[in-house]
């Protein structure tokens, strides 16, 4: 009987995507073991403690149970770097410095996966899968035992981001420093990335733009690109036409950064001059409110919350706009779009496929305000087919799923297994 080549997955969060990879790879018998740093199942330690007062946010990191068997957890860092949040001693977590800071979780994760490959090799193990930041230890040993090293870049290349990022900078002085680490990683960490990328043998990109950030020197190495599924929904859509005599209300979520383009956005609505938008911002504040008020006095802020309450908020609004200039692909669109939100968007964001011209949204160029309030207008001036549109954009998104997703990479990483092999 032929077995499926297996292949360990590591990654220290388990996002969405992360996620939706591990049971594809689980269900076909792919998946060899997944890595993380905190995996809670149902009724293990974990789920006890997410219960717990100032414990909630473990519950973000509930896995299916099918993948409980073949997960190893390396917690330590993770916890303190949750607690050290908890407790708002941000020295713990300064940026690649502090001992609990999203660079240490990652690299410890790293190094743990390196220390057990060797033993997992007994076991058939094929090929290692690590992400961005978390993959130079394990391809480094994966490589000196013949293992097929797979990375996934989930944002655009290093090398890009900070030209634009650097460029932002110069563009727009007052909110540089809302780019946190965009521009102020340290040399090491930028040599990291490249090296992790030289060691890959298969990359994996969700999105043209990250594709098209790619160094040209790649022709070695084997490039897909697989985008990310749109959520599904247990509750049916039910966006009708909406009353003209209320306020188009424009909904922004994510980080309130210049990366994300809010700067721009906030042009765009200053621009407009009218009293018949309201904008509606949801994300973590990378400086004071005080800083965007004074950027923009009207606007309505809301804390980051659940997923769950994201998904009500975007229900509640009337558009998504995100006019980010550096991303990967920004799930968050996706999410728009099946609560039927039409979109906003720059090509930079990684989902230009998505826009369908007047039919579920507008693609606009970055670092454009004028055009970003050109459409908001004329979605004032045509709010007669905003229900329409709704139901494309969910339409739309709606083709995109993670299935497709996770298929698009295990044939690759198989094809490339089997052709090792012949």
């Amino acid at each position: 009987m032929k077995t499926n080549p297996k292949i360990l997955l590591a990654h220290p969060t388990g996002n969405a995507n992360v996620r939706a990879l591990a049971i594809a790879l689980a269900a076909e018998d792919f998946l060899h073991k997944f890595y993380t740093s905190i995996a809670v199942y149902k009724g293990d330690i974990w789920h006890q403690l997410s219960r717990l007062p100032g414990f909630s946010a473990l519950k973000k990191r509930s896995f299916d149970n099918e993948l409980e068997s073949l997960t190893r957890t390396h917690p330590y860092r993770e916890v303190g770097r949750l607690l050290a949040q908890h407790f708002n001693t941000k020295h713990l977590t300064k940026h690649e410095k502090g001992i609990f800071s999203i660079d240490k979780v990652y690299h410890s994760l790293d190094n743990y996966v390196s220390s057990h490959l060797s033993h997992e090799l007994k076991y058939g193990l094929r090929a290692a899968y690590a992400y961005e930041d978390g993959a130079l230890q394990t391809f480094k040993t994966a490589k000196k035992l013949g293992l097929k090293c797979v990375y996934d870049l989930p944002i655009a290349y290093w090398k890009t981001g900070r030209k634009i990022m650097e460029d932002e900078a110069y563009r727009n002085p007052k909110w540089a420093h809302t780019l946190k680490g965009g521009i102020k990683d340290s040399e090491s960490k930028l040599q990291r990335k490249t090296n992790e990328l030289e060691l890959a043998d298969i990359v994996i990109v969700p999105s043209k733009f990250v594709y098209d950030s790619l160094p040209t020197n790649l022709s070695e190495k084997k490039i897909v690109l697989s985008p990310f599924g749109s959520p599904t929904l247990s509750d049916p859509l039910t966006k009708g036409e909406k009353k003209s005599n209320k306020p188009l209300k424009i909904l922004f979520v994510g980080s309130l950064t210049q990366r994300k383009g809010l700067s721009d956005l906030f042009e765009a609505v200053k621009m407009l001059k009218t009293k018949n938008v309201e904008l509606v911002v949801m994300g973590s504040l990378a400086d004071e409110i005080s800083f965007y008020k004074s950027e923009l006095k009207d606007f309505i802020y809301i804390p980051p919350g659940s997923h769950d309450e994201v998904l009500r908020l975007m229900a509640s609004c009337d558009i998504f706009c995100l006019p980010s200039v550096v991303e990967g692909r920004a799930l968050v669109i996706q999410e728009a779009m099946s609560r039927g939100l039409p979109i906003i968007i720059t090509p930079n964001t990684g989902a230009e496929d998505l826009i369908v011209e007047n039919k579920t949204g507008f693609l606009v160029p970055i670092r454009s305000p004028e055009k970003i309030a050109e459409k908001i207008d004329w979605f004032l001036s045509n709010r007669q087919i905003i229900g329409e549109m709704s139901h494309l954009a969910h339409e739309h998104a709606s083709k995109y799923t993670w299935e497709n997703y996770s298929n698009i990479i295990i044939n690759a990483i198989s094809n490339e297994l089997s052709s090792q092999i012949s």
